[in-house]
């Protein structure tokens, strides 16, 4: 499934600087938010809500062309209380809280419902460059 991604202001300005030569920018821990509304380049979006989830952490193997992939499944539960409708993705820097590094969309959106399983497969999230 293809995703569009962006990186968020913080993450923009944490590579420019390490880059060219400000403040040297330390590999953050990444962590997969289920969202179902849009985050932008300043805000989180909408994270899902319920007993049964927590973000994930997220792992990547090496880029290619531009673009770099997760490389492992991440499982987060099944569903309870009510189903709900995972639009959206974002990647923080912490379990909680936190700094949004980038977000995407999984390229429309798909309801779960109570009793349903919530997995995110390897190579689903991709962050491009190009």
């Amino acid at each position: 499934m293809a995703t569009s991604n962006a990186f968020s202001d913080y993450l923009e300005n944490k590579v420019l600087d390490h880059v060219f030569g400000s403040t040297a920018m330390t590999q953050p821990t990444r962590y997969l938010a289920l969202l179902t509304a849009a985050a932008t380049d300043s805000t989180g979006g909408t994270e899902v809500i319920g007993a049964w989830y927590s973000r994930k952490a997220i792992t990547f193997g090496a880029a290619s062309g531009g673009t770099i992939s997760n490389n492992n499944t991440l499982d987060f539960g099944t569903v309870s209380g009510s189903a709900v409708t995972i639009t959206h993705w974002a990647i923080l820097d912490a379990v909680t809280g936190g700094n949004v590094l980038t977000y995407g969309d999984f390229g429309g959106g798909q309801t779960a419902s109570v009793g349903n399983n919530v997995s995110v497969q390897s190579g689903t999230v991709s962050i491009s460059l190009n």
